[in-house]
C-alpha cells in the first residue's frame, strides 16, 4: 500500500499540469442577461465554435436559442434577435465543426433543423432553417456530428430510434436504427475515426455499437454500476463513463471498449445528485468533471497504465452550473496558456460565464510546444459518401502556432457558382486568431445575403 501511494504521489509531482487553475471571465466580458432554458433534459445546452456561441434559451411558445458573436460580451439586449424556427422546446445545439457557420439543433417538435448564420450574425429572428430533418415520432433529445466525416450528423429521439443522416442532400437515405424501450439513449460518444459509437441508455448499460449497421458490439454487465454518461478517451484506448453506484454515490467507471465485462477503474467522489458531464482534451489527457447544479469542477490526468487517472485538484465557485459549452482548441488563447476554455451557465443570474482553464508559465507570451501538439483541425477527412461505404480516417490535424495558416475545407469550384463559394471559404483561410480580427472589414466588403447563398449552392 505505501509503494502505491509513493508512486502515485511521483507521477503527481511529476505532471506538468498540477498547477492548472481555472479563470473566470469579469461580469464584462461575460454574457449577461441571457434567458437560459428551463428544460429540465441532462443536455449541455450551449455551444461555442471560435466564432460564435449558441444557448438555448426560455421563450413563450416554441423553441429558440441564441447565437452571439464570440466578442458580443457584456450585457444582452432581451430584444436579441434568435435562431427561433421550432414549435417545441429546442434540447440540443451542436456546431457543425467543420463550418463555423452551420448548426443544427434538436426539438421537441420531433424535428431536426440544421441552420446557416450569416457571418455578420443573426441580425433579425431568424425562422427558416436550410434544412428539416424528419423521421422521429417523439421529442428528438440528443444530436451528434461525426468527427471526420464532413456533413454527417446523428440523431437520437424518444421513439427509440437512432438517424445518422447527410443533411445537405435529402436524396441520401438515412441510417436507421431501432431499438427496444430500456435502450432509449442518453448519451453518445464517436471514437477518433467515427467508426464505433458508443452510448447509455434507461438500463444504465454502456453499449458500443458499430454506428453503419447498428450491430451492438458490447455491452457493459457491472452491477455496481447505473452509467449515465459516455465518453471515449481518445488516444489511449480506453472508455469513460459517469453515473452512480448502488448506494447512489456520484462515480466514474473506466472501460476497455473492446470488453466491457469488467470496469477497469471505479471511483466513488459524492453522495450529489447531479448529472456528471465528462470532458477530455486528448492533447494533454486532461479529464475535466463538471456536475450539473455543482459549482466546481474537477480536474484529472488520464493515462494507459493503472492506476490510469491521477486527481490534480478542482475549481470551485459559488455558483451553480445548469450546462457548459466548449471552445474548440482552434479557437484558445495560446499566448495565455490556456489549454481549455467552459462556458458555464448560471441560469440563477442569467450569466454565461467563460472559463479558462490556465497553465501557469513564466514566459507565457512564447509559444508553448509541450501543451500545444498538433490538433483536430477545421478540415474533414473525409466525405459522407466514404464513410457510408466502410472508409475510417482520423481527425486531419493541425497547429495551433499563432499566424498558422487554416486548411480549407471548401476549394473553389469553377463556373458560376465559384465566385460566391470562393468568397464564403475566405473565413477558413486564416488563423482561428486572424478570423474575428477580419470579420468586420469581410462584412463591409460582401453582402450577407451573398454568403447565404453559398450554403445553399452546397
Amino acid at each position: 500500500l505505501l509503494v502505491h501511494q509513493m508512486s502515485w504521489r511521483s507521477s503527481f509531482r511529476c505532471s506538468k499540469f498540477r498547477h492548472i487553475f481555472g479563470k473566470p471571465a469579469t461580469k464584462e466580458h461575460s454574457y449577461d442577461g441571457v434567458p437560459i432554458t428551463r428544460s429540465v433534459h441532462d443536455n449541455h445546452y450551449c455551444s461555442a465554435n471560435p466564432c460564435f456561441i449558441a444557448v438555448v434559451t426560455e421563450c413563450a411558445g416554441g423553441g429558440s436559442f441564441l447565437v452571439l458573436p464570440i466578442h458580443h460580451t457584456g450585457r444582452v439586449d432581451p430584444q436579441h434577435p434568435r435562431v427561433c424556427g421550432h414549435s417545441g422546446r429546442v434540447l440540443d445545439v451542436k456546431w457543425n465543426p467543420f463550418d463555423d457557420y452551420c448548426i443544427a439543433s434538436c426539438s421537441e417538435d420531433c424535428t431536426v433543423k440544421i441552420w446557416d448564420i450569416p457571418i455578420c450574425g443573426v441580425q433579425q429572428n431568424l425562422t427558416k432553417a436550410r434544412k428539416t430533418l424528419i423521421g422521429h415520432s417523439r421529442r428528438v433529445g440528443l444530436i451528434e456530428w461525426h468527427p471526420t466525416a464532413e456533413n454527417l450528423l446523428l440523431s437520437a429521439a424518444y421513439d427509440y430510434k437512432v438517424i445518422i443522416r447527410y443533411p445537405v442532400r435529402v436524396v441520401l437515405m438515412p441510417i436507421h436504427h431501432r431499438y427496444p424501450s430500456e435502450a432509449l439513449l442518453l448519451s453518445v460518444s464517436f471514437n477518433s475515426d467515427g467508426s464505433r459509437l458508443a452510448v447509455t441508455s434507461k438500463d444504465r448499460q454502456v453499449r458500443v455499437l458499430d454506428p453503419r449497421t447498428g450491430k451492438i458490439l458490447q455491452v457493459s454487465s457491472s452491477n455496481s454500476h447505473k452509467a449515465n454518461k459516455v465518453l471515449y478517451i481518445v488516444g489511449l484506448k480506453l472508455l469513460l463513463s459517469t453515473g452512480s453506484s448502488p448506494w447512489n454515490h456520484r462515480q466514474i467507471v473506466l472501460w476497455d471498449p473492446d470488453d466491457l465485462s469488467e470496469p477497469l477503474y471505479e471511483e466513488d467522489l459524492d453522495g450529489s445528485a447531479g448529472v456528471l458531464f465528462p470532458f477530455y482534451d486528448p492533447d494533454t489527457h486532461m479529464l475535466y468533471l463538471a456536475g450539473k447544479g455543482d459549482g466546481n469542477i474537477r480536474y484529472y490526468e488520464l493515462s494507459a497504465e493503472k492506476p490510469y487517472i491521477s486527481y490534480l485538484t478542482e475549481y470551485r465557485s459559488l455558483l451553480p452550473q445548469k450546462g457548459l459549452g466548449v471552445m474548440p482548441k482552434r479557437g484558445l488563447d495560446v499566448s495565455a496558456c490556456e489549454i481549455f476554455r467552459f462556458y458555464r451557465l448560471i441560469a440563477i443570474k442569467d450569466l454565461v460565464e467563460p472559463l479558462s482553464m490556465i497553465v501557469p508559465r513564466k514566459e507565457s507570451g512564447i509559444f508553448q510546444e509541450d501543451l500545444y501538439p498538433m490538433t483536430a483541425g477545421n478540415q474533414a477527412a473525409m466525405t459522407a459518401q466514404e464513410w457510408l461505404l466502410g472508409v475510417n480516417k482520423g481527425p486531419v490535424l493541425m497547429s495551433l502556432k499563432p499566424e498558422t495558416r487554416v486548411a480549407n475545407p471548401y476549394p473553389e469550384t469553377p463556373g458560376e457558382k465559384g465566385m460566391v463559394r470562393q468568397l464564403s471559404s475566405l473565413r477558413f483561410q486564416r488563423s482561428p486568431a486572424a478570423v474575428t480580427e477580419i470579420g468586420q472589414e469581410f462584412v463591409e466588403e460582401v453582402k450577407c445575403d451573398l454568403v447565404i447563398l453559398s450554403y445553399i449552392a452546397m
